[in-house]
């Protein structure tokens, strides 16, 4: 009897350790993923936007593509910023575009407008470009002092025209983008260089590189502007970029300033 009795108290420990340890395993498995889930869910539509604008922002060289490249790419210098917020939310950023030597004379200026895709459409964010009432009065906006700039009140009175919109959506993982997208089927009107309608593609990729793919069709579905070899690949700006800012590649313009530019990123006109 004491030998049984002392063989079950030896046995129980080892069994309460165990199923212990189980409970444990368990516990930390459900608690894993129920801060998964609130992980996941954390990440609202707000969120996105505010990521694609803040992977927009900043100052972008196509440098090391126009080094490799320059028979079809130019070192194109974009900067965008914050211009203000509209009442529901959405982000209305300032872009230009000017080449490298001459970034005082952009040749191209937009509002860009950040915001979550409409809940009835299949996507993320949404990225519109509209033009602007009196681009001079916008000229170097994000090199200026924030006192030197027209006021957020007055930029919202300065958006004109819409131009294009593109939906962009998560990229899947393994891939090197984080968000992805394009102008819907049939594109938007533009007449420039013979076209009747653009198309635009758009990728955010991680460390706040951006690629576009801007192209013109005439009626017949011929391209009549923009690269056709692939997508603009703007780099964030940095010693290495800069290392060649003196090539032929940052002219003075040999060519008419309309040919040389065709097929950069523009969210077209």
């Amino acid at each position: 009897m004491e030998k049984g009795s002392d063989s079950g108290s030896k046995s129980d420990p080892n069994g309460w350790n165990r199923a212990r340890g189980l409970m444990v395993k368990t516990l930390v498995l459900i608690g894993g993923a129920f801060l998964l889930k609130r992980f996941t869910k954390s990440t609202t539509r707000w969120d996105h936007a505010k990521i694609v604008a803040r992977s927009l922002s900043g100052e972008k060289f196509s440098w090391e593509q126009a080094s490799k490249d320059p028979d079809n790419y130019f070192n194109i210098r974009t900067l965008t910023c914050p211009a203000t917020e509209m009442v529901d939310g959405s982000k209305v950023l300032y872009f230009e575009q000017a080449f490298w030597r001459t970034p005082q004379k952009p040749f191209r200026q937009r509002f860009l407008m950040v915001k979550p895709c409409p809940k009835d459409l299949k996507c993320d964010v949404e990225v519109s470009s509209y033009a602007i009432r009196d681009v001079e009065e916008y000229k170097n906006f994000c090199d200026r002092p924030r006192d030197q700039r027209p006021l957020p009140e007055e930029v919202i009175g300065d958006i004109a025209e819409h131009l294009t919109t593109i939906h962009l959506n998560r990229c899947e993982r393994g891939k090197r983008c984080l968000y992805e997208g394009s102008t819907p089927p049939g594109g938007f009107p533009n007449s420039w260089n013979g076209a009747t309608y653009c198309t635009s593609e758009l990728s955010v990729l991680k460390n706040n590189e951006i690629h576009t793919w801007d192209r013109g069709y005439d009626d017949e579905g011929n391209q009549v502007w923009g690269v056709k070899k692939g997508p603009y690949e703007f780099k964030p700006a940095s010693a290495s970029s800069l290392n060649g800012v003196f090539s032929p590649l940052n002219f003075p313009l040999s060519q008419p300033m309309e040919k040389r530019i065709e097929g950069s990123f523009v969210l077209q006109e």
